[in-house]
């Protein structure tokens, strides 16, 4: 039985953290990646919006720059190998092209806070929650999301701008951060937030 909980939604200032919507994740092509544009053209609606109201948008992609990097994840997960500075894989997928202004972080590990500036960032761009969306429900996007409320930032996810290659995992993730780390929200409701602010 979940525990009871409080929604807390977005606050006046959510940054949006695009976690890995990069080549090597948005396409089958890719031994880590799953063909998804239901999820890529979510995130295009939220983007479009969080650039409407000139709000603080952040992506992250995960590049290995030498064979010590995240070297037990590596060697657990090899397919993770092929994310190297030089590789298409490791670039945001065009449809989500970040403009001027726009940070992209690199990381190695799952979370977007773990061995980055991502916290610092968020608090030089004035955030005051977090909207959380990417690749995949159970690794990268859960683990930032846990981080963000570990950082002490309210956190919402929206349902359908976030994806998984396995759909059991997907919605096992989803009812957990509900649970007890973030206000799974329908899109629909994070972009009339939004327009509200």
């Amino acid at each position: 039985m979940d525990l009871q909980r409080n929604s807390v939604g977005i606050g006046q200032r959510p940054a949006l953290i695009l976690v890995d919507m990069i080549n090597g994740f948005t396409s089958s092509a890719c031994p880590l990646g799953t063909d998804c544009p239901e999820v890529v053209e979510a995130n295009a609606q939220l983007l479009a919006a969080f650039r409407e109201q000139k709000l603080p948008v952040f992506f992250t992609t995960v590049v290995y720059h030498n064979d010590d990097q995240a070297s037990v994840f590596r060697n657990r997960i090899q397919a993770l190998n092929c994310l190297t500075p030089d590789s298409e894989w490791v670039q945001v997928d065009p449809a989500l092209a970040p403009v001027e202004g726009e940070s992209l972080i690199e990381k190695q590990w799952a979370s977007s806070f773990f061995g980055t500036d991502l916290n610092a960032q968020l608090e030089q761009a004035g955030a005051d929650s977090l909207v959380v969306t990417g690749l995949t429900t159970s690794g990268c996007v859960r683990a930032t999301v846990v981080d963000g409320l570990q950082h002490n930032f309210p956190v919402a996810v929206p349902r359908e701008a976030v994806g998984d290659r396995n759909p059991q995992a997907h919605e096992a993730n989803l009812h957990d951060m509900h649970a007890k780390y973030a206000d799974v929200m329908a899109l629909q409701d994070v972009l009339a937030s939004l327009r509200s602010l």
